[in-house]
Parts: structure tokens; sequence; C-alpha cells
């Protein structure tokens, strides 16, 4: 019997770079103490009273079918916290619920992505982005984000891969590369969107964590409302990543299929879980400033560390838990420099070659060990370079 092509044609051959992180579990598994800076996985977990409300409303018995859009309740503080940040009138009918971002995230381009249509990506980008376009049927066009950019899409570039494309997935601030889109490039892309009718799917998910510049959603500017989908979550902004509770903002119409969709494929979220989000919404901006703040901390921690040398280069990030660093001083690929990396010092990071090609010659570094053990691990980095730069 033979599988769909959809399914076989998910992700591409090889490992995309992952190989390091298996790698660095495996090792880890056998006693090795491997410093892991790879994925963003916070090292706090969820808040005490986040999973106290979790376990009160499911002792009070909403553990039932929970209401496939969301609950009216989470629906309308999703739809107050969007209005409050943006200033965008904004209803629980532009809201939908969903299993977390990456549900969010397939079900947009499922929305807006006829079978063979060309969905855009900037490159570098979160490694499941691709196949989510794949498997809602799209073809993947990759958008070209350069370093010495500061990993912002360009116009020529946008505007050459936007002809023909019906979607483009924004994420800002980025996974990989911190970078915060300015306004100057958002409207941009917002020029650029319309004069080609594409679908923005806007991946907001790190709105919290922002450590120079602003955070603007595209939906907020002129002409982009009835055509952005707004990804949202819980995760990042409030230490909730295993519960998976994530959004999609968008238009009225365009909400209620999703709603269709869900009914027909995730059948919504835990109620009991859907209190806890709520709840957690509810403490409003210190318990997320709470969460955000380590990140803030550990960026500046990296920016001392990396002022003492001039091998490693690196644009300060702006944003989320990340930050690229430029190897290449170093004659080694993103993926050579991880391996060796791992082998000699036991620290384990992600090469820019896992997020596309833009990112080519450098290497991701999550912000999500403790402070001393990330001092640590960058100035271990930082000497391993220098021995690879000399032995060139």
């Amino acid at each position: 019997m033979e599988q769909s092509k959809r399914i076989l044609g998910l992700t591409g051959d090889g490992d995309d770079g992952w190989g390091v992180f298996y790698r660095a579990r495996a090792l880890k598994d056998a006693g090795v103490p491997v410093i892991e800076l790879t994925i963003g996985e916070h090292d706090i977990r969820t808040h005490p009273s986040i999973l106290d409300a979790m376990h009160s409303a499911a002792l009070a018995g909403h553990t039932g079918y929970a209401s496939v859009p969301g609950t009216a309740k989470l629906r309308d503080a999703v739809a107050s916290r969007i209005e409050t940040r943006t200033g965008v009138s904004t209803t629980r009918n532009n809201i939908t619920i969903t299993p977390g971002g990456q549900s969010a995230l397939y079900a947009a381009h499922t929305a807006t992505l006829n079978p063979g249509d060309i969905g855009l990506i900037c490159d570098p980008y979160y490694a499941t982005y691709p196949g989510t376009v794949r498997g809602a049927g799209g073809r993947v066009v990759a958008v070209p984000c350069h370093p010495e950019n500061g990993f912002q899409p360009q116009r020529a570039d946008l505007e050459q891969a936007a002809i023909g494309a019906k979607t483009l997935l924004v994420n800002t601030p980025n996974n990989p590369t911190g970078a915060v889109y300015s306004a100057k490039t958002l409207e941009m892309i917002a020029e650029v969107a319309q004069a080609h009718d594409l679908w923005v799917i806007s991946d907001e998910v790190y709105d919290t964590q922002i450590w120079d510049g602003s955070h603007l959603s595209l939906r907020a500017l002129t002409g982009m409302q009835d055509r952005t989908l707004v990804v949202g979550s819980m995760s990042k902004s409030h230490a909730m990543t295993g519960s998976r509770v994530g959004w999609i903002c968008g238009p009225e119409p365009v909400v209620a299929n999703l709603i269709n969709l869900s009914t027909h494929t995730t059948y919504g979220v835990p109620g009991y879980i859907q209190d806890a989000a709520h709840f957690a919404l509810d403490q409003g901006q210190a318990l997320e400033d709470e969460v955000a703040h380590p990140f803030a901390r550990r960026r500046q921690i990296a920016l001392d560390v990396l002022k003492g040398q001039n091998l490693i280069k690196s644009a300060p990030p702006q944003g989320a838990m990340y930050m690229m660093l430029d190897i290449r001083a170093t004659g080694l690929s993103g993926t050579d420099f991880a391996n060796a990396l791992l082998d000699a010092e036991q620290i384990a990071v992600m090469p820019g070659e896992s997020f596309g090609t833009s990112a080519a010659g450098h290497v991701r570094v999550a912000m999500t060990v403790a402070d001393d053990a990330f001092e640590l691990a960058l100035k271990k980095l930082i000497s391993f370079a220098a021995h690879q730069a000399q032995s060139a």
C-alpha cells in the first residue's frame, strides 16, 4: 500500500541539521553532562498558580468536550489582549483557540492555500515552516533574509518571490535569529502583500519578548486587517509549552471556517487547560514580564561575553530567546562547527543551516539554561572557535 505524497513529502532528505540535537540528547541519556543550547524550552516551568487553576478546573468537572472554537471567556480574553496591544478592534468572533501555535500555523495555511499554491516563508525560518506549508498542500518558496541586513527581508527579494504566490508567513520577533522587524520592514511587507494580493500569516508567539525596539503587529497596518491571520500562543509568554494553547486571530468569515476545520481535526482544546490559560492571561503584564526576564538578562550576559573578542560576530538579538552567532571565521560550516563543539566541549547548539540557507556559517544559541551555565558555555564556545580558526 502506498502512503500519500503529501505525508511522505513533509520534510526533505536528511535530518535538516537536527542530528546535533539528537546526538546531544543521546549523550545526556548516557550520563554525559551536556549543556543544551538547542531548543526554545524555558528552564523555568509553568507558574504554580496556573497549575493550581488547571487542577481546580479539572476537579470542578471541566474535563468533557470543550467548545470547539474555544471557551467564550478565553476567546474574549485573547481578543481583549490583542485589541489592547494593537489598537485594532477585536472580538471573540475574530478568535479561534487551537492546540498550540503549531496547530494554528497549519490551520491558517489550510485556510488560505489551495493544492499547488505557493506559500512564502522568510529564510532563516523556524524548522517546521516548510513542512507546514507542504502539509497544507502548498509549494514552499523561501525569501532570503541575509545577516548583513540584520536578517530582515528586503523589498527586491520579497517582490521577486511574491510573483504568483498566495501566502506569506512572517515571524517577528524571529526564531531563529532574534530579529524584530522594524516598522519600515513591516510597512514594506504590507505594501507588497497588498500589491500581490497575498494572505499574510503573522507568527507573533514571541511578542512579549522584546529587548530592543518595539513589536508591531502586521494586522494593525492600513489595509492589512482583512488579509492577515495572526498566530499567538501561551507557550512562550507564559511558559506553557506543554499545555498546547494557541489561537488564530483573523477576519470573521475565515475564523468561522477555521472553527469548522477544528471540528474535523482537533475538536478543540481541553476545557480545564483553557480555564488555566484564561487565569494566566488574567494575571496581566506582571506574569509575562516574570517569564520573559531571564532571557533579557542572559542576552546582556551574552553581549558582555562577546564584547571581549572579535572572532565571533553577532547582531544583538532584539527579541525572543535566541541569538545567531557568525562562526564563518573558523572556516567551518554551522553543522560542522556544532558537531565538533559537541564532541570537544559537550555544548550543544543548532547549526544555522537547520533553518535555511541564509544563516549558513552560523549557529543558533538558545538562552535557556541558568545564567552561570550559559556564560560558561559561551566562553567555552568562543575559546573553541579561536582554536578552530588558528588551525584553519
